[in-house]
């Protein structure tokens, strides 16, 4: 097996990239590249299945597609497809076990089909699949498979999934889709079926908005536990990951909690604010790694833990010679800065 990813696949891996989260734009250029390129692999996957499953005309069968192509992945026959070739060598080089993106898969099977969730546990369950996964996947590439990190890991997945959908509640609604759990709405007094043919923000969704971002928070809380025990060079970008996404949540508590009428979206210049906040908490986020403690695990992604606590690591990356920390995150502080110049030249231009 070559050290390297294909160079022309992961060009187009990172084009991909540009056209989705800045977030994990922001956090890929911290991350060294020996993480990197194999997250930015992973993503692209990710995305390209997410996409196949939100834009397709038959959102069953692509999940189908998306099956044959995991199975062509693992059996080491990817589909002639740049994102393809690079998660098949990403699972292969890292020993990520199949049962990891299976359940991503199933996680988008669930949307295909309108599930709905009941309960705070069963909104853990797609969460954990959906987006906890990524998370285990994320720690792997980082050679951390200890089952209490990569139960964080999963923690941190889980809350940036309930965070969007803390954000997204009109946009779903509008989209006939409904991710709050039914019992909450149903006890706030909310018939769900007549609230989603008319959404609208009230004193109670605002209530229920509260709730999930504060479930969310907890599990930030857990995951820089996590976080603090990852190989020093992937600490800070991780760490901003997780302080950007948490962002969300305080920028939609400036909104009032409406985002039914309104999406929240967090301003570069505040990214910017968060970022440097990161930089000057070296002596705690970067501090040397502590022993991590047992802690209770979601019931929801203790099967994606024991998968990967059964399947030991085949092959080991070198270590590359990274930048400084301090380095990288400046570098990501002034793409920011770049960025909001941009958007300000732009919003300017569009009044003229």
């Amino acid at each position: 097996m070559t050290n390297s990813l294909d160079s022309a696949d992961m060009a187009a891996c990172r084009a991909l990239l540009k056209g989705g989260s800045r977030t994990f734009h922001a956090a890929s250029k911290v991350l060294p590249r020996r993480v990197s390129n194999p997250a930015i692999a992973l993503y692209a996957f990710c995305r390209l299945a997410d996409d196949a499953v939100d834009l397709g005309d038959n959102r069953t069968a692509a999940v189908e597609r998306l099956r044959e192509r995991l199975d062509r992945a693992y059996h080491g026959q990817p589909m002639d497809r740049a994102a393809d070739r690079a998660f098949a060598d990403v699972v292969a080089r890292f020993s990520i076990p199949r049962e990891v993106p299976e359940a991503l898969l199933e996680g988008l099977a669930w949307d295909a089909e309108g599930r709905r969730y009941e309960t705070l546990p069963e909104l853990y369950a797609y969460a954990a699949r959906v987006a906890g996964t990524v998370g285990a996947m994320m720690t792997l590439v980082m050679g951390q498979r200890t089952p209490e990190i990569v139960a964080r890991a999963c923690d941190l997945g889980v809350a940036m999934q309930l965070t969007n959908i803390a954000r997204d509640v009109g946009e779903d609604a509008r989209a006939g889709r409904l991710y709050l759990p039914l019992e909450w709405l149903r006890d706030a007094g909310i018939d769900p079926d007549a609230w989603l043919a008319k959404p609208e923000f009230t004193g109670e969704i605002s209530t229920i908005v509260q709730r999930l971002l504060d479930t969310a928070d907890a599990l930030y809380g857990r995951a820089t536990l996590g976080i603090r025990n990852l190989p020093r060079t992937c600490r800070p970008g991780i760490y901003a990951a997780r302080a950007l996404y948490a962002e969300i949540g305080r920028e939609l508590e400036r909104g009032g909690l409406d985002s039914v009428s309104r999406r929240a979206v967090v301003s570069n210049d505040r990214k910017l604010k968060v970022l440097a906040r990161t930089l000057l908490s070296l002596r705690t986020a970067w501090a040397p790694a502590r022993r991590l403690a047992p802690m209770a695990q979601l019931d929801e992604t203790r099967f994606r833990i024991e998968a990967v606590a059964k399947t030991p690591m085949r092959h080991r990356a070198p270590e590359v010679r990274s930048k400084p920390i301090e380095d990288r995150v400046v570098w990501v502080i002034d793409l920011f800065a770049r960025l909001e110049q941009r958007d300000r030249l732009q919003r300017a231009a569009s009044v003229r």
